[in-house]
């Protein structure tokens, strides 16, 4: 490999990344990018969705291989051509999507493709040093999981920490955190900060992608901004303040970053009476909701949040409660039935519960409302290409055409064509699990404009989010919840994120 010529100022340069350019079919993903990042620091690179981030760090990663430009590490120019070879010479990547084996348990997520053997002489593995080795990890960064416990059992968040400490494994020199926070609650978010920190203080250099601001100006040492594939500034974070992050990310101002109210709570519409889980905590939640509101749910990881939409939309099994709209009792014992009462639901798992990967955006924008496209026997074309139109305009979608797989977007255009699905279904009640996970702030803003929308159109939201600005800025009334159970429920206007903690630790 080429020994990339070091200067005086380089010497403290871990990374380096010149002229980076990659195309699709249909687009330039990436434009003459440049990357530098120092040994002992966090470099945050942020951007739009299909700004061209994530491409840029596949592309350091081995999972793309650039079309042009240059990439050197510690001086030496590599040109990784798989992620095993990237995790070999000493850089990781924690990918926003995880990608685990779900039926296996944590320990074999851990070692897979590396697991410890008994000895030299015996090639079979060996259970306890692979123990042992994952304990030694989980131990240093305190990370409170059972090696033994089977991935689907276990949220999310902990899912994203073990993905974390399985990085963390490898002792590289330089770790790519690609939206680590998406599923985290601030208390995971305080843990993960200290093992960034710690990271920094062994040398390491962080990438750090991630679309919350204030995260981003309290844990990184330099930014960089990217545009439309292109590369826009880098600058010490000391520097950049929230407002002029969002006109290097957007081109434009955005002075507010939540639309002004003007939705009119009406009647209520929706009861929720002793809703009651048969196979996870949640337990005896009763409230209403109104016509034209747009009602949070708050509360830490685990106390059933998620639990409860899913409950009212049929996809986890109910053991006791009864659901009623206008007076009239629903059964919403499945998702069909759900859908045919008027529900909908955005779930928080995009990869594994919303796309459908392989199939293309006019697809997965249709396939919930595919009986209003019957032309006869047949589904007319024409007016699913008119509806997947309208919904890649009204979300703001990048994505070459209809017909690009889902898969090859960004995440967060991935979560608008979702959103979309969901609209043209024309839902009374709309659920939604994680809304903006993983979405720039531009996109935040169009987002809640549409809900706020729909809320004017006497649509009921119910909405979930980890974000407690959000919930405050967008929504009427909060419910609470905590170990399973409503702990409170608080007015938006009227309450502070110290009072929604207080009640979100009432039973854990």
């Amino acid at each position: 490999m080429e020994k990339h010529k070091v200067s005086s100022e380089d010497k403290n340069v871990l990374l380096k990344m010149e002229g980076i350019c990659k195309e699709f079919p249909g687009v330039k993903a990436l434009d003459n990018v440049n990357l530098t990042v120092k040994a002992g620091t966090v470099h945050a690179l942020m951007g739009e969705n299909g700004a061209g981030k994530s491409t840029l760090m596949k592309c350091l990663f081995g999972v793309y291989g650039k079309d042009s430009g240059h990439i050197y590490l510690e001086g030496k120019e590599i040109n990784f051509r798989t992620s095993k070879e990237a995790l070999e010479n000493g850089v990781a990547m924690v990918h926003q999507e995880l990608n685990q084996a779900l039926k296996r348990n944590v320990m074999d997520n851990m070692w897979l493709g590396r697991f410890p053997k008994i000895s030299k002489w015996c090639p079979l593995t060996s259970e306890k040093k692979m123990y042992d080795a994952t304990m030694k990890v989980f131990d240093e960064l305190e990370v409170h999981v059972d090696p033994r416990t089977v991935m689907s059992q276990m949220p999310v968040s902990q899912r994203q920490m073990v993905e974390i400490a399985k990085a963390v494994s490898f002792h590289s020199k330089v770790i790519v955190f690609d939206e680590p926070t998406s599923s985290l609650t601030e208390e995971e978010v305080d843990h993960l900060f200290r093992i960034i920190n710690m990271l920094r203080d062994r040398g390491c250099g962080i990438i750090y992608i991630s679309h919350k601001m204030e995260e981003i100006l309290r844990i990184s040492d330099e930014v960089t901004i990217m545009r439309d594939g292109q590369w826009v500034a880098t600058r010490p974070a000391e520097e950049l303040t929230m407002g002029e992050i969002i006109r290097l990310m957007v081109g434009r101002e955005l002075t507010n970053r939540y639309p002004e109210k003007d939705n009119e709570v009406g009647q209520s519409i929706l009861q929720v009476k002793n809703l009651t889980a048969q196979y996870s905590l949640l337990k005896d939640v009763s409230f209403e909701a109104k016509a034209g509101e747009v009602l949070g749910v708050a509360g830490l990881d685990g106390s059933g949040r998620t639990e409860l939409l899913e409950n009212i939309f049929g996809i986890a099994t109910r053991k006791e409660g009864e659901i009623y709209l206008h007076g009239k009792r629903v059964m919403n014992r499945n998702a069909r039935e759900s859908l045919a009462n008027k529900f909908a639901m955005l779930t928080e798992e995009r990869r594994a519960t919303g796309i459908f990967g392989i199939r293309d955006i006019q697809a997965n924008t249709t396939i919930s409302s595919l009986p209003k496209y019957k032309n006869g026997p047949f589904l007319s074309d024409k007016l699913m290409s008119e509806s997947t139109e309208w919904g890649i305009n009204a979300m703001r979608t990048k994505t070459p055409s209809q017909k690009t797989q889902i898969r090859s977007l960004s995440g967060g255009n991935q979560q608008k064509v979702i959103l979309a699905r969901w609209l043209l279904t024309d839902p009374e009640v709309l659920l939604l699990d994680e809304p903006t996970r993983g979405i720039d702030v531009g996109a935040k803003y169009e987002i809640y404009q549409l809900i706020l929308d729909l809320a004017k159109q006497g649509k009921t939201i119910i909405m979930v989010s980890s974000e407690m600005p959000e919930l405050l800025g967008v929504c009427d009334r909060i419910l609470v919840m905590s170990g399973g159970r409503l702990s409170g429920e608080v007015n938006a206007k009227e309450t502070s994120q110290e009072d929604i903690m207080t009640l979100a630790t009432k039973y854990a």
